[in-house]
């Protein structure tokens, strides 16, 4: 490459300060070389210059003819990067110039600055050497040397800045806009900051023509930290009394005649001192313009008031009287606000005038131009953009503010960059990694404890909604100077180290005086200061466990009965179970401790954070538990305070464990091992109290214990010969190396014997195990490490033989101990004999010898495995004859072994004789044989142990994940990961007790089939939650900002997620076991609940039934409904299933059918006991007897027909066993109050029916027209009842009285109507009135039997919007009847039953908690625009015809209008609930396996088209549109069920599921085929033959919504909250206002029918008319505006755009190599939570999805949750990427994270 040819000219100051040239240069360059090196090169051939100063001070310039454009070379730069050609000149000269400053104070300060730098590098420098710390705040201003009188005040005689600094603009610059002469003269008045020229921050001092003549003026530009200046910062302390001094008393901030003395009074007091009489009198103050704004000049006597004020302040010192003096003035509302003068546009008014706009540091104020009063201010946390153009300035406040505001100013520009520079300060500010508390930020206090000299200060930051400051505990940022006499030790910041600070300040400006004394900081690291906030919370959680056990747990008053005597062994097992899971996590949580904390410096401190947080987390709950122990203790008999002692000293032991394990702690290390070994012992005194310790446990322990103490002596030994090695080592050096490795066998020895007394309580968990291990792996580690470092050290042989010999002792001793650990483990027999099974029978089916010799290898060491167990057991057995049969089956097994390796061997030798793979083979076939009747007794047993040990292991890992769960919810930054962890995690806590007690009453009943079947049912049902559990923490994960929690929730769900697989596995291999008793099993269960229900009777005799705790007769009530309809589906699975022949799945569905009936007979007895009743008692617990009986006959039923799948008529008996149960459980169902009533109506409803179609009416003689009055009167009261049914139907208790109301006004509105009927002698027309009574008490037992639903359980989906469907059939059928009975004026009986059908629909606006349709958000807007329109041309109609006197037509504009008006009232209430469920604040609901919602409305929409098939009136249009629902709803249903059967895992519920899907599918098409005869064919024939088949049709959608109903498939509903009620509001007034105003119109347009000319009742009808428009518009307008998700999106694309700036930032750090590591977390961490956020996102994706396009309402929960794994995204790969080495990975990771960001941003 071509040289480069340069010329240098050295360039110097000579004596004069005059620039002259020294010297020029020629050298030659390669373009690519640097110019630093360049300058080097260039320095090297200047040796005869012996003036020059240090290289560092010089630098290479490209001069230009301006100036200002000159380029100083950057030294990093290559030459050829500046386009330099040959011959260029370059000039090497000082980079270093000076730059002369001038304060507030008018000081003049001279400063060394490097003329290279930028002026935003340069006051870094500036305001470090004046001694201010917060340099972004300042700026530099220019000085004009132009300037005159109209800038200076008469208190400003100098040649500075006056007022607010407002400079001129230059004179005759053609480029500045023309001033308003008034404008400008209130400038000057005002001390407006307009126009004052800051030096350009992103320029040099050059490049803007500033040389060193100039005098710049350093002004603060933004007044952010000035609440935080005190006396402890005199420099910032002093410029900012000038600037309020002077601001005060130039005017620019307003104040009384009082504060001005005030402020004169301390300026007097720093002018000259203390007061003296003989010397502070009036006329001392020759020129009281420099004390007194003008203002106040005049003011009568105001001199001597001011020495009055000062005379109070002897004593204070000049710094103590300017913080004095600053502090008064902050108190001032304009302190600290930037006035900019403006001219704004006033109401009414076109023309502009001025104003003043103020900026401040939290806000923008508009103040008044004359007063400076503040008349509005808008927060900056409101301000969403703002705009500056050349003559405007304007300001968008978003939703705070519906129009924008705008001002006329030059100006523009100015504000703009100050309210930029503000945001920029509080995001900065924000960002900072150590924050002390927020400068500027007066709400937020730091916490400063002093403690002593010599001990650390701690620090905390607390927020100002938690706590408050305490006077004498206000710390001030400390600004540490160093101004020569006083000596400042610094050091480097890393873990450990201490900096001493002797602070030599008095003791002033409100600070506390313990800082006077040296103060000790200790600089922990990040994860270390974690730690020791995590020790401090788990210290108070000890202190709640002491205070919780300081009172037992109060019991509940129970009785003697069954039940009551199961609930205490159930709390017994449970609290049992749940202490056993919680010592035994914080036994390996301290175990863990000391393994941790015993790797010095490679400490992961984050580890010992989450096993801190384990002991937390569990000892408070743990002391909850001890406490009702030892209130069952006291109730056994026992005594329990021995208990509360004992866990009282394990709180104790544990706070002696923390204590000790705090980082940089003085303490010995042995303190933290005793401390350990009393856990260990406190912990074994709680389990041996409550019974949890067996002989054979503490056995286990002691053996334990010796062998870990054979381990100590053996490493004793080798460290004693270790130090005999030592001695012959030649020198010192290689003496340490072996006594420091022989030390650290010492240490890890007396590690693991410490791990192994802290675990040996519970040396059968899992985690206990693991430690122990790792303790004694780390012993092993060193114990090589001394003996290779022995062997590197020393040559003689005799020493190093001996060290070797007691390191094998040693090791033999550590194996002995593992192995005594996992001898402990479970059961190998059954995975031995799945072994044999495998290979046996693959052998069997090889047809390769060679695959066969293998399989047998196999064969032969499994089986020889499978010897030794057994013969292990038979030594384990007391029983001498179970002895025998052991040691026999083992001879046995071995004989057959030595057959089949004998064959094998013929076969290895012959491998192509068939004789001898078929002898191989029958040799196989005899070992699986001799195999299964070795073990095939004892298997079923050993499968049901492993389960119960397995059982018992998921239930403790699901208590710690709970534990984990609830201590993470502190730390997890979103509310929704944390609502749905919560939820699983109480789904999970509800099923563990039932699991639990089915461990314990396997183990208690080891031969019991029910007891069996009853532990494989409660595992079953646990692994769901779990699963969901497991789930729902990875949901949660990234999302939990506490690095120690994190890891303890981690780790806890992926015990939990093995266990459970584990508990998976077992559950299998038990029900093949145990499966073939599962019939019998369910008969014997049932058998003992029919026992069970009879002492409940009995106990209820003699007045000991009682409650269970928490039980109360509406909650009894409720799960009495629930289990029924349990029952009911698990009836009708076991029908399906036995009516198959399928045996498996019919076993299967007796044990479910068996374990809903216990479920039963609980919720019976809470009903049994809640009631006060005898009767209603004995009624209840004796119907529940025959729901046991007959269920017991289903059961035997079902087992005859698995026992002959031939017989015919196994279905018949089948199906009539199935309707007894299902009449029984019926029967208790009337039992519940208000059922029985509802019942009782029901009856007389259907004999009024059957006595009208009789046709025998009696006829009373009263006058048609009497009965027609008494009948409208009837229908109004039938209607009112109605809305009381409704209303009442959700509480029992009114349901009564209003159930009786309404049978009693339907049997006078039916009297009357059979009256007339029976006067009436046209048979058509009483045919007519015949089939309306029938239709309306058809319709009020449909009602009815809505309302009885409602009552068993009012929380059941779609129950109300049932009621509610069947309360309008209700008063259309009333509609139907009065149309047809009565004869009234023309239009009279249309508007009344328009008027019924409108207040009918009234309760569906008053809370509308649940969907009434299936319409999404916009299908809701949709409907009501369409009913909107359908309502306006009603209305129309209804004036015109009124008008024409067109009754006909106008009774059809009345029905149009009444059929808009529920139909708009209908999708206001679905609108209503969808935007209160959309509420961010509402909790979302989920969904379950089938909407249960969708099978009700589609079973009522099938069975209403079915009817109308079953009319006879029913034209041949409505049967093809009947048809049509019909087709469309059943097809819907086969759909659920298709998917339903897809996704359950349960075989009989997805079996029933497709076989339902069959039934309902063969009836539609069998009724679709009739439909199509009777369109061809309109006979009667053909409609009764279409109604005939309607009947199976009807019959199969009850039977699949009947087994849909189950609480097992159901939904978990949405919780509206309060903000979501609050959202509700506007829709649900509107919808109201609509009711009133439409009713109002219809009674208008009634009067109108009958006197079409009235002129009042016209403006009645008008105005009527315009409050139902004006009511529609604000309805449709409030749907529009509660849109659901919009304003979710919109804030998560804000959120994004701040995490593409994160990103950006981190990138450009990452590109120039200079992206600092964060290091609160290791690389590993940072990238498993970025990826758990990924994978979070990605699922989450697919929500969003299916929202944004159908479910509206669920879009906002979803954005939400969306976005909750962004900003761990960012964080954990901003974190990851500082961690890397390679700046090109940095990159990428930080750009695919940015992708993933944008493409979210793009989406919403």
């Amino acid at each position: 490459m071509s040289q480069l040819t340069l010329r240098f000219s050295v360039v110097e100051k000579n004596e004069r300060g005059q620039e002259v040239e020294l010297v020029r240069k020629a050298l030659q360059f390669n373009p690519q070389t640097t110019v630093v090196d360049a300058g080097t090169a260039l320095r090297e051939k200047l040796t005869e210059i012996k003036s020059l100063g240090p290289p560092a001070q010089y630098g290479l310039f490209l001069a230009d003819e301006d100036p200002k454009k000159g380029v100083w070379l950057d030294p990093g730069r290559s030459l050829e990067h500046y386009l330099l050609r040959d011959n260029d000149t370059l000039e090497y000269r000082r980079k270093m110039r000076l730059l002369k400053v001038r304060l507030q104070d008018k000081s003049l300060r001279s400063i060394m600055v490097d003329d290279s730098q930028i002026v935003a590098n340069l006051m870094v420098l500036i305001c470090m050497k004046i001694g201010i710390t917060n340099h972004e705040e300042y700026s530099l201003a220019r000085e004009r040397k132009d300037e005159d009188q109209e800038n200076q005040t008469p208190n400003n005689k100098s040649r500075t800045l006056g007022g607010t600094l407002t400079l001129r603009r230059k004179k005759g610059d053609d480029n500045e806009p023309m001033v308003d002469p008034k404008m400008a003269t209130m400038r000057r008045n005002l001390h407006t900051e307009d126009g004052i020229p800051w030096v350009d921050h992103s320029k040099t001092l050059r490049e803007q023509g500033i040389d060193e003549t100039e005098i710049l003026l350093l002004k603060q530009k933004y007044l952010y930290s000035y609440a935080n200046v005190d006396a402890r910062d005199p420099v910032q302390l002093n410029l900012l009394y000038e600037k309020a001094k002077e601001q005060i008393l130039d005017g620019t901030h307003p104040v009384e005649i009082e504060k001005a003395i005030t402020f004169a009074a301390y300026q007097v007091q720093i002018q000259f001192g203390d007061h003296k009489e003989d010397k502070h009198r009036p006329g001392m103050l020759a020129d009281l313009k420099e004390f007194l704004p003008l203002s106040f000049m005049k003011t009568k006597n105001v001199e001597k008031r001011i020495f009055g004020e000062h005379k109070t302040l002897v004593g204070v010192s000049e710094i103590d009287a300017k913080y004095k003096y600053v502090k008064l003035a902050r108190s001032l509302d304009t302190f600290g606000v930037h006035f900019f003068l403006v001219k704004e546009k006033q109401k009414g008014r076109a023309k502009l005038v001025p104003r003043l706009l103020g900026v401040t540091k939290d806000c923008v104020l508009r103040l008044d131009e004359k007063t400076k009063a503040i008349l509005k201010t808008w927060p900056l946390t409101t301000v969403r953009r703002w705009a500056a153009a050349p003559n405007v300035f304007t300001l968008d406040f978003g939703d705070y503010q519906d129009q924008y505001y705008s001002v006329q100013t030059t100006e523009g520009e100015q504000i703009s960059a100050l309210i930029a520079g503000y945001i920029d300060i509080i995001l900065k500010r924000r960002q900072r990694k150590e924050r002390f508390g927020e400068d500027g930020n007066e709400e937020e206090v730091l916490e400063e404890s002093y403690i002593s000299p010599g001990r650390a200060i701690e620090i905390h930051g607390l927020p100002s909604s938690t706590r408050t400051a305490k006077p004498d505990s206000l710390a001030k940022p400390v600004v540490i100077r160093n101004p020569g006499a006083e000596k400042v030790v610094t050091g480097s910041h890393q873990a450990g180290q201490s900096i001493t600070i002797n602070n030599g300040m008095h003791n002033g400006g409100g600070f506390d005086p313990g800082a006077q004394y040296p103060e000790v900081h200790n600089l922990l690291s990040e994860p270390q200061r974690a730690l020791v906030s995590t020790i401090s919370a788990g210290q108070e959680a000890i202190d709640n466990a002491k205070s919780l056990l300081v009172d037992k747990a109060k019991l509940p008053p129970l009785g003697t009965d069954p039940a009551s005597v199961r609930w205490k062994e159930a709390q017994w097992n449970t609290n049992q179970q749940a202490v056993q899971s919680q010592v035994s996590a914080m036994n390996a949580a301290t175990a863990q401790m000391v393994t941790l904390t015993g790797q010095g410096e490679r400490t992961d401190h984050n580890a010992v954070g989450a096993a801190v947080n384990t002991i937390s987390t569990n000892l408070p709950d743990m002391a909850r538990e001890v406490k009702m122990l030892a209130a069952l203790m006291d109730d056994k008999g026992n005594e329990g305070d021995d208990l509360m002692g004992a866990a009282r000293t394990l709180c104790g032991a544990f706070t002696d464990m923390l204590k000790a394990a705090e980082p940089q702690t003085n303490e010995p290390r042995q303190t933290l091992l005793s401390a350990a070994s009393r856990v260990g012992e406190a912990s074994y005194r709680v389990l041996y109290t409550i019974g949890e310790e067996e002989v054979v446990d503490r056995e286990r322990q002691d053996l334990l214990l010796g062998l870990a103490k054979t381990v100590a002596n053996n490493t004793a030994a080798l460290v004693l010969k270790a130090k005999n090695v030592a001695s012959k080592c030649e020198d010192q050096y290689t003496q340490n190396r072996v006594i420091g490795a022989a030390t650290q066998c010492a240490l890890a020895t007396s590690q693991l014997v410490a791990c192994a007394k802290v675990v040996a309580p519970t040396i059968s968990d899992p985690l206990c195990q693991d430690q122990l291990i790792e303790a004694a792996r780390d012993v092993a580690k060193s114990v090589e490490g001394c003996v290779s470092t022995c062997r590197d050290v020393c040559r003689d042989e005799v020493s190093l033989d001996e060290l070797e010999k007691a390191a094998s002792d040693v090791t033999k001793a550590l194996n002995d101990l593992l192995n005594h650990v996992k001898d402990g483990g479970p059961d190998k027999i059954p995975d031995i004999m799945d072994q044999i099974m495998i290979a046996s029978g693959d052998l069997i089916a090889s047809h390769s010898s060679g695959d066969m010799v293998r399989q047998a290898r196999i064969l032969a060491q499994a089986t020889a495995e499978l010897i030794q167990a057994i013969k292990g057991e038979a030594e384990s057995q007391s029983d001498s004859d179970l002895q025998k049969r052991l040691l026999s089956a083992a001879k046995a097994l071995a004989d057959a072994t030595a057959d089949m390796v004998e064959a094998a061997k013929q076969c290895a030798s012959s491998p192509d004789n068939e004789n001898s793979q078929q002898a191989l083979k029958m040799a196989a076939d005899k070992l699986r044989a001799t195999t299964t009747e070795a073990v095939g007794t004892t298997i079923k047993r050993k499968m049901i142990k492993r389960l119960e040990n397995s059982a018992k292991h998921a239930a403790a890992t699901a208590t710690q994940c709970i534990a984990a769960s609830q201590g993470a919810g502190h730390h997890n930054t979103s509310h929704n990961s944390q609502d749905e962890l919560m939820e699983s995690c109480k789904a999970v806590a509800d099923v563990i007790p039932k699991l639990v007690e089915g461990v314990k009453y396997s183990m208690q009943n080891p031969t019991s089939a029910m007891a069996q079947l009853n532990l494989i049912n409660h595992a079953e049902k646990f692994l769901d939650p779990a699963s969901r559990l497991t789930g729902s923490t990875k949901s949660a994960l990234p999302t939990v900002d506490n690095q120690s929690a994190a890891i303890q929730l981690q780790n806890s769900a992926k015990q939990m997620e093995n266990a459970v697989r584990e508990l998976r596995t077992a559950i299998t291999k038990a029900h093949n076991a145990c499966g073939s008793l599962e019939m019998e099993a369910s008969a014997d269960l049932i058998s003992s609940l029919e026992s069970e229900l009879e002492e409940f009777r009995v106990a209820a005799n003699g007045f000991q039934l009682q409650p269970m705790p928490g039980e109360t007769h509406e909650t009894a009530t409720v799960q009495l409904n629930k289990s029924s309809r349990v029952v009911s589906s698990t009836v009708a699975q076991l029908l399906t299933a036995a009516s198959q022949g399928n045996k498996d799945i019919t076993n299967r569905a007796a044990r479910d059918t068996a374990n809903a009936l216990r479920d039963f007979t609980a919720a019976v007895r809470g009903v049994a006991a809640t009631t006060q009743d005898r009767q209603a008692q004995h009624r209840v617990i004796g119907q529940a007897q025959v729901v046991m009986t007959t269920s017991a006959k289903l059961v035997l039923e079902a087992q005859r027909a698995m026992n002959n799948p031939t017989d015919p008529g196994k279905s018949q008996m089948l199906a009539v066993a199935g309707k007894d149960v299902s009449n029984a459980l019926n029967g208790t169902m009337q039992c519940l109050p208000g059922q029985q009533e509802v019942e009782e109506t029901i009856s007389n409803i259907n004999n009024l029916g059957n006595q009208i179609n009789s046709n025998q009416f009696p006829v009373s003689g009263r006058p048609y027209g009497e009965l027609q009055s008494q009948l409208s009167q009837a229908a109004d009261r039938l209607n009112d009842a109605t809305s009381e049914v409704v209303m009442a139907a959700p509480v029992p208790a009114e349901l009564a009285s209003s159930t009786r109301q309404f049978g009693q006004v339907l049997g006078d509105m039916m009297e009357c109507s059979m009256d007339m009927a029976g006067q009436t002698s046209v048979h058509e027309t009483k045919s007519h009135m015949v089939s309306t009574m029938m239709n309306v008490t058809s319709m009020s037992t449909t009602f009815l039997s809505s309302a009885k639903s409602v009552a068993a359980d009012p929380t059941a989906p779609n129950a109300k919007n049932n009621l509610s469907t069947a309360a309008r059939g209700v008063t259309e059928a009333i509609n139907d009847l009065i149309n047809v009975y009565t004869s009234a004026a023309p239009g009279q009986n249309e508007c009344d039953s328009a008027i019924r059908a409108i207040q009918s629909s009234k309760h569906m606006l008053e809370n509308p908690s649940q969907p009434i349709s299936d319409s999404s958000y916009y299908e809701c807007l949709d409907n009501v625009m369409e009913k909107s329109k359908a309502l306006g041309d009603g209305m129309t109609g209804i004036a015109n015809h009124a008008k024409k006197s067109e009754h006909a037509e106008f009774g059809v504009a009345v029905k149009e209008v009444s059929d808009a008006i529920v139909g708009l009232i209908e999708a206001a209430s679905q609108a209503t609930y969808l935007v209160g469920i959309s509420d961010p604040t509402s909790i979302a609901g989920k969904r379950g396996l089938v909407d249960q919602s969708q099978f009700m409305r589609a079973s009522q929409n099938i069975k209403t088209a079915c009817g109308t098939l079953t009319n006879r009136n029913s034209s041949q249009q409505q049967i093809l549109a009947a048809a049509t629902v019909i087709a469309k709803h059943t097809s819907s249903l086969c759909n659920a069920c298709r998917i339903a059967s897809s996704k359950t895992n349960n075989p009989v519920a997805k079996r029933h599921f497709v076989q339902s899907a069959k039934d309902v599918a063969n009836a539609t098409a069998v009724l679709v085929k009739e439909i199509k005869k009777l369109d061809a064919n309109y006979t009667e024939e053909n409609r009764q033959t279409t109604a005939n088949s309607t009947r199976p049709l009807i019959e199969a959608v009850d039977n699949l919504t009947q087994f849909a109903s189950s609480p097992e498939f159901a939904s978990v509903p949405a919780k509206i909250s309060a903000g979501g009620r609050e959202a509700q509001r506007p829709i649900l007034d509107s919808g109201k206002q609509i009711i009133s105003g439409s009713v109002a119109m219809i009674q208008s347009a009634k009067s109108l029918a009958v006197n079409p000319k009235d002129p009042p009742t016209w403006q009645a009808l008008a105005n009527s008319s315009k409050s139902v428009s004006d009511s529609i518009k604000k309805l449709v307008s409030s749907i529009r505006d509660k849109a659901p998700g919009q304003k979710e999106c919109e804030d998560a694309i804000e959120k994004l755009t701040v995490y593409i700036r994160e990103l950006d930032n981190a990138s450009i750090g990452a590109m120039n190599q200079n992206l600092a590591p964060r290091r609160n977390k290791d690389i590993k961490q940072y990238s498993e939570q970025m990826n758990n956020s990924a994978v979070q996102i990605s699922e989450k994706l697919i929500e969003i999805q299916e929202n944004s396009k159908n479910e509206a309402e669920r879009l906002g929960h979803s954005v939400t949750s969306f976005m909750s794994y962004f900003e761990p995204l960012v964080s954990n790969a901003i974190g990851t990427a500082s961690n890397m080495t390679s700046s090109k990975q940095q990159v990428l990771v930080l750009d695919q994270t940015k992708s993933v960001v944008e493409c979210a941003q793009q989406l919403l």
